[in-house]
């Protein structure tokens, strides 16, 4: 698999770490379902705390993906849905500890709620692996 992060000189730079666009060539593609922050025993992880429920969310994505024989560098699209944007920046510094560059294409979005009021965030993700 060959991975391309696109970022046209006539696009702005992006916001955070992430890429306007992704080429992919070959491999599988993995789709994830949203992913709250759960444990294995469908405990919540992190009540009220933006930081800890982003890593059991990245902990979920990863091992799905690692299930597929993938690895986090594999994923090529986030889809991200917070609760508060006073929680971007701790989201933010959380995602930095699981992606590495070249960085997925990304869109994160701000909805009134999730399925249950105390699930934070939701993400989404795109992979292509071996």
């Amino acid at each position: 698999m060959t991975r391309k992060e696109i970022q046209p000189a006539s696009a702005p730079k992006p916001v955070a770490e992430y890429a306007h666009g992704v080429e992919v060539t070959g491999g599988r593609t993995l789709y994830t379902a949203g992913q709250i922050a759960l444990d294995a025993d469908g405990q919540l992880v992190g009540a009220g705390d933006i930081r800890d429920q982003a890593r059991q969310v990245f902990r979920n994505i990863q091992a799905i993906v690692e299930e597929a024989g993938g690895e986090m560098n594999d994923i090529v699209k986030l889809t991200t849905f917070l609760t508060d944007m006073d929680d971007y920046a701790g989201f933010v510094e959380v995602r930095s500890e699981f992606l590495r560059p070249p960085f997925p294409a990304a869109t994160l979005v701000a909805v009134s709620s999730l399925v249950k009021p105390e699930w934070l965030l939701e993400v989404e993700a795109i992979a292509v692996v071996e």
